[in-house]
């Protein structure tokens, strides 16, 4: 129900607001205004949008909880959507979500409502034989799963039989 009514609200305060600030400024710089909303949102999102992309990769390189980034980066392309869609309340709501604290405030209310049942982060190797960890095994690519098992060798001592595999 609260979708509906978003459909239906939104364009109405769209269009009240395009006759009261065409009314004020005119015609021409009200498209004016729109189309460089839309320019500058987008060089904005942009730039916000690299960063957020930097801190997701991050935060999964030091498997730490990436809700807050992922957050950080849906909330940024949301924006972007909607300063693309001409209109002036869908441009404040845009601007709203390119505002660090405002993302934060956001998903802190979020968080508030959405339970995360369970995250857990894994290199996909258990550590201790150099071998996939259970239930990770590396998919060669038709489906089939190969585990195998590797002997360190001291830098610069050379096997005693080739294989076949290696050059020496």
């Amino acid at each position: 129900m609260w979708l509906l009514l978003a459909f239906i609200a939104v364009p109405m305060i769209e269009i009240a607001l395009f006759i009261k600030v065409g009314g004020l400024i005119g015609l021409g710089w009200t498209l004016a205004v729109v189309l460089l909303t839309a320019v500058l949102g987008t060089y904005l999102v942009k730039m916000q949008g690299r960063q957020a992309l930097a801190n997701i990769q991050r935060s999964f390189s030091e498997l730490s909880d990436p809700s807050g980034p992922l957050a950080d980066g849906a909330m940024i392309l949301f924006s972007g959507a909607l300063l693309l869609t001409p209109g002036f309340f869908t441009d404040a709501l845009g601007f709203a979500l390119l505002t660090p604290a405002f993302r934060r405030m956001a998903f802190l209310w979020l968080r508030k409502r959405v339970k995360v049942q369970n995250f857990s982060a894994s290199t996909g190797f258990d550590g201790r034989h150099g071998r996939p960890g259970p239930d990770r095994g590396r998919d060669a690519g038709d489906g089939e799963v190969i585990d195998g098992d590797f002997q360190e060798l001291e830098p610069g001592k050379r096997p005693t039989h080739p294989s076949g595999w290696t050059r020496h």
